[in-house]
């Protein structure tokens, strides 16, 4: 069965690191990005593949007509989808919540919960064995924040992934009988772009005292994750939340 795995916001980071390794993996992959595509075609080039088994599509994952547009798009040039990773996420400059607006809270919700939401909505149109498919796997990217709460940095962002928690183990429930396994994985301090997005390019140094294995993690530590959960390897786990998270 051909292996068809969506990876939204692959333009960099885990996003990019998981594109690299399920190349090696036999996959027809979709890089997903939204603004930054001289990136994502950069990455493209670098997987050395077929046309017929790598693209690249831009699509805002927020927006419920993008969504559409992105699965349809990959039914016609890859085949049906048999694995997606939910890694698209955004973050915003650290605050205390005096500072949180609305317009912020939006922006974190809609891409973090509402785009994973969309992106599994049509995902498992197209995977269930009730709708004749052949089953599959859905990976979603959490965060330690989750568990943590990330007090005085970004509560917001915790909260999301709170949610995309939650939202995994009742999916994982709800589409287990329908041949569809759906995990997570809870990175830590991972030394990806997203500290600088959120104003401290240099926390994982600074913070990587507080780790029990006194380091920051790497893209390619989460994706071998990710990768694991995927595969056939990982038959009998569902509604499983990993920590990648150095211990802590």
């Amino acid at each position: 069965m051909n292996k068809v795995l969506l990876i939204t916001g692959a333009s960099s980071g885990i996003g990019a690191a998981v594109a690299k390794l399920a190349a090696l993996e036999n996959y027809s992959i979709c890089i997903n990005y939204r603004n930054n595509k001289e990136s994502a075609e950069k990455l493209l080039r670098s997987l050395d593949l077929n046309p017929s088994k790598a693209i690249c599509i831009r699509a805002d994952i927020s927006n419920e007509e993008d969504v559409i547009s992105l699965f349809n798009e990959i039914d016609n040039r890859l085949g049906k989808i048999t694995s997606l990773v939910n890694n698209a996420g955004i973050i915003a400059p650290i605050s205390s919540i005096e500072n949180i607006d609305t317009q912020r809270l939006q922006e974190i919700f809609s891409i973090n919960v509402f785009g994973s939401f969309l992106c599994a909505r049509e995902a498992v149109k197209r995977m269930s064995t009730k709708n004749n498919g052949n089953g599959g796997s859905i990976v979603n990217l959490s965060s330690v924040a989750s568990i943590l709460g990330s007090p005085h940095e970004f509560i917001d962002y915790a909260s999301s992934k709170g949610a995309i928690d939650t939202f995994t183990i009742g999916l994982a429930k709800e589409v287990a009988e329908f041949g569809i396994r759906v995990n997570a994985v809870r990175p830590g301090l991972i030394t990806t772009e997203m500290h600088a997005h959120a104003g401290d390019a240099n926390r994982p140094e600074k913070l990587k005292n507080f780790i029990p294995m006194k380091r920051a993690g790497t893209p390619d530590e989460v994706a071998n994750s990710i990768l694991w959960l995927l595969s056939d390897i990982a038959s009998y786990v569902t509604g499983a939340i990993l920590n990648v998270s150095g211990g802590r």
